[in-house]
């Protein structure tokens, strides 16, 4: 089992930028697909953007396609989410996951390792 540490969430203005961070304890995160997920206050927890093992695919919500930016740099064994003209609707707490040997889907079922989480706050 690999863990998984969030970073870079915090409070900006809509249309502002924020990129996070998912740190993971593997030397093998070349192994691992990626998601991003978010869960507002309420809401279940909903499928944002995934990315491959290498890298070399990747597929988002609809909701922010042309917006947000998957990434993963497998030789610091980190991935990363930019988020560019954010809008109040995007406020929730954004978790990495990791699946092991997987694809890249937008199954939160699919993916057995966990963050704890980064609150991202977008005021109007």
């Amino acid at each position: 089992q690999v863990q998984l540490v969030e970073s870079g969430g915090g409070l900006v203005q809509a249309g502002g930028s924020l990129r996070l961070s998912c740190a993971a304890s593997t030397r093998t995160f070349g192994d691992y697909a990626m998601g991003w997920f978010r869960q507002a206050p309420g809401k279940e927890r909903e499928f944002v953007a995934a990315i491959s093992r290498s890298g070399d695919y990747t597929m988002y919500a609809v909701s922010v396609k042309g917006r947000f930016t998957i990434s993963r740099d497998n030789a610091k064994n980190t991935g990363y989410l930019q988020m560019n003209s954010l809008k109040p609707e995007d406020t929730a707490v954004y978790y990495c996951a990791a699946d092991l040997y997987g694809r890249g889907t937008p199954s939160r079922r699919d993916y057995e390792n966990w963050g704890q989480g980064t609150q991202v706050t977008v005021s109007s």
